[in-house]
Formats: structure tokens, sequence, C-alpha cells
């Protein structure tokens, strides 16, 4: 007995439980400043640039589903909120300005992610691009990827007040992506817990890479190795970059990809032309192009229409609201009588008093839906029918897409004043109004190859 007493007084619990709190309290700061996984780019960044867009807990759209978004007596129809998707559906930036351009709002869908499929028929490529006759890139979105959703995109831009001891000043912009990613074993869970203390508690482990922002100079195209080749984006094969050696290899593991992952920078001297409905260059005072858009520039949405759409759904436990960033807009607006925004043919946006900042815009014809709105920006999960069945039951309305169900704007910036294409830009702003300049019918022309 005396000696189980006497191990037992070796074991002294109080004292364990303050050893390993004080070990504890010890190393938590320890893991924040130096953690023990590598620095990422953002980090680095944040020396010398500053990162564009709204903070995600300041958000135009946190109170989206108010009532007071809807039509009032004497209240002017408003921007809401802007957006931007510097990746294909990828998450966006919420913007508070934006810069308006030919091509539509400045960085908007200069990249894609693409897969190197098997090729079914054969296709016209541009003299001297990268591609093996046996298969060909083709365009990715939420619709074959809806984890997509789950992958993060930052702009950072050189910030003339910032300069780091050891980097100097940087020039030039990049897009910070990021995707959840945890590795294995004992790693996996220090990434997890220095995600959650830095992070906050819903955080989890992520993986980091960065491109350009802007297109780079052949010397760089040269140097990292980059080539060009073709990329199917609906009936369109438009020549762009191949930077898929910038990604990691665990990002096509993440998303689930079938085939080879790429990702392609659009390259503005082969940008896609837009026809169907625009108007013509004596009216936009510009050749209409786009990047990778899915069709025309900019996409605005209404939200008392998306709370309109929201009242026709079947509601379950995975879907009771529609958040509007299901439908991936441009332009949010609020004030407006639901599907105001129907049969618009030409809108203006300004401060009142205040000419220097108008934006004009042609309106060229109905958003018409697939079923990529089904998936939950926030998670990427995909709901088996919603908002498709609603949209197809009670959206049918325009004759050049039967079947199918439309909501939202397809916009084309117009310049009618100016002459010199570098010269054509102008700015949105939120708070901006609404004003209607022509209203008339719209009838959706399919897209077809040329």
């Amino acid at each position: 007995m005396l000696y189980l007493s006497r191990i037992t007084s070796l074991f002294d619990y109080g004292a364990i439980f303050l050893m390993v709190v004080t070990i504890i309290v010890f190393l938590v700061p320890i893991l924040i400043l130096f953690p023990p996984v590598p620095v990422d780019h953002s980090d680095a960044l944040r020396q010398t640039h500053s990162k564009l867009g709204r903070p995600q807990r300041e958000s135009h759209l946190r109170s989206q589903y108010d009532a007071r978004h809807k039509p009032q007596a004497g209240k002017t129809p408003k921007i809401e909120s802007l957006y931007i998707y510097p990746i294909k559906s990828c998450r966006g930036i919420e913007l508070d300005r934006a810069k308006v351009l030919p091509t539509g709002l400045e960085h908007d869908r200069l990249y894609t992610f693409a897969q190197l499929k098997p090729k079914s028929t054969s296709a016209v490529t541009e003299p001297g691009a990268q591609t093996d006759s046996s298969s060909a890139w083709e365009f990715l979105t939420l619709r074959q990827l809806p984890l997509l959703a789950n992958v993060k995109v930052d702009i950072w831009l050189p910030d003339a007040g910032k300069k780091s001891r050891l980097l100097g000043s940087l020039q030039g912009g990049f897009v910070a992506v990021r995707f959840p990613w945890q590795e294995r074993g004992f790693l996996g869970l220090v990434q997890l817990l220095v995600a959650k203390l830095s992070r906050g508690w819903s955080a989890v482990p992520e993986k980091e890479f960065i491109l350009p922002l802007e297109f780079p100079s052949k010397q760089e195209i040269d140097a990292r190795g980059y080539k060009f080749a073709n990329v199917k984006v609906w009936v369109d094969a438009p020549y762009a970059l191949d930077m898929s050696n910038e990604l990691p290899a665990e990002l096509a593991t993440y998303l689930g990809v079938k085939h080879s992952l790429g990702i392609f920078r659009s390259d503005p001297s082969a940008r896609r032309k837009v026809f169907r409905t625009a108007p013509g260059n004596e009216m936009s005072g510009h050749a209409a192009e786009i990047d990778f858009h899915d069709a025309f520039p900019v996409h605005l949405l209404n939200l008392t229409s998306i709370r309109a759409l929201e009242s026709k759904i079947q509601k379950d436990r995975f879907i009771d609201r529609i958040d509007v960033r299901r439908f991936r807009g441009n332009i949010i607006v609020s004030g407006l009588k639901e599907y105001d925004e129907d049969d618009w043919k030409s809108v203006k946006f300004k401060h009142p008093g205040r000419s220097e900042t108008m934006s004009r815009f042609d309106v060229s014809c109905r958003t018409v839906r697939c079923k990529l709105p089904n998936v939950d920006p926030a998670t990427g999960i995909r709901h088996i029918v919603e908002p498709d069945r609603a949209l197809r039951k009670y959206r049918d309305i325009d004759a050049g897409a039967p079947k199918m169900g439309c909501l939202g704007m397809q916009l084309l910036p117009t310049f009618p004043t100016s002459s010199n294409l570098e010269q054509m830009e102008s700015v949105l702003e939120v708070g901006m109004e609404v004003d209607v300049l022509e209203r008339g019918s719209h009838l959706y022309v399919k897209q077809s190859a040329r």
C-alpha cells in the first residue's frame, strides 16, 4: 500500500493539468506567429499590395432578404451591389466602385478553368496552337464542378504607400486563388488547428496559388513556359494562354476532375466577338468583344425579381431562400418592381448632378438560365431541382428560348460620345440611380457556330 501511495503521489493530476495548460498557452501564440506550414502568397503580398473589394462581413448583400429592397414611393431604384468574377465560376469579389470597359467590368472573367477532353469532332485551331490532335480543351463551370463555388479569388493591387524591406516595391497586380485542402496525418491536424486559431472556428485549411492579373509579356510567357491553345467556350474556341503549369496537383483532386485540369488567360488580341442581339458599332461606339463571359459583357439582376422567384420554389431542408449570388450577376439593383427589367432596351446609371460618373448600357437580351443556379454559392452543393424547376415553370417568357427560364438581363456598355477605343471607359458605383431610357420587346437568339 505504501508503494502504491508513492506512485499515486507522483501523478498529481492537478499538476499535470496545470502543465498541459501551460504548454498550450505557450504553444498557441507560437503556432499563430510561426505556423508549421508554408507562408501563403497573400501574406507576402500584404506587404506591398492591397486587396481589392469589400470584405464579406461588410457585404451590401447582407440585407438582400429585407423588404426595404422592394419599390417604395418616393425612392429611386439604385445599384445595391457590384460583383466581378476574375476566374469564371469561382467566388466573386464584391466592389463599391467598378471601372466599365467595352469588354465589361474591369478584371471580370479573365480566366477560366478547362479540361483536356478526347475530341469527338474535328475543330479548327489557330496556327501555332499547342494541342494534341486526339484531344481538345473545353471550359469548365459550376455545371460540371460544383465545388468551384468554394474556390476563393482575391485581387491584389500595388499600393504606393507600402514597401517591403526585403522585396522593395513590387509592380503589377496578382490573382490569389485558395481552395480547401488538408494533408493527411499529423500535418493535417496541425493545419486544421492553425486555420481555426488564425481565421476562426469555422475556418478550414486551404492551399493557395497565384496568377498574374495583367496579360504576361512575351518574355514572361517564355520564362514561365506558358503555351497558347484553343479552348472551347460554348460554340467558340478562342485562342488563349495556357497557364496550367501554375496549378497545384491537389486542386484537380479536390474538384474531382475526370480529365487533365488546366487554366487559361483570355488573350486581349483574340477575344470572342459578340453578335446576335448586340447593337452595331454605330450605336455602341465599338465592336463588341468579351473574355470568358458566357455571351455578353455585363449581367444585371433585380433583387425584387429574385424574391419573386423565391416564392415559387418548392422549399425543403436544403433550400428555403434564394441567394442572388446563385445567378452570378455583375450589377445587382434594388427598388424596382418584380421583373421590371424584362423589357428594358437601354439603361443609364448615374448620381444626381454628377454626369461625369454616368454609365450607359444597351440591354441586349434576357438571360436564359441553365441549371448552374442550382449550386449553392456558399457550399458548392447542388440542389436536385431548384431553382431550375421554378424558372422553367414560371419564367418561360421568351419565344426565342422555349421551355427555358429567364432571369436577369445581358448588357453591353455603350460609349456614343467616344471615338477612341482607349478612352472608352466609365464608372459604376453602389448607390447610383437606375434610369431606364428605353423599353421594348426581346427575342432571344441562340448562339451558333461562326
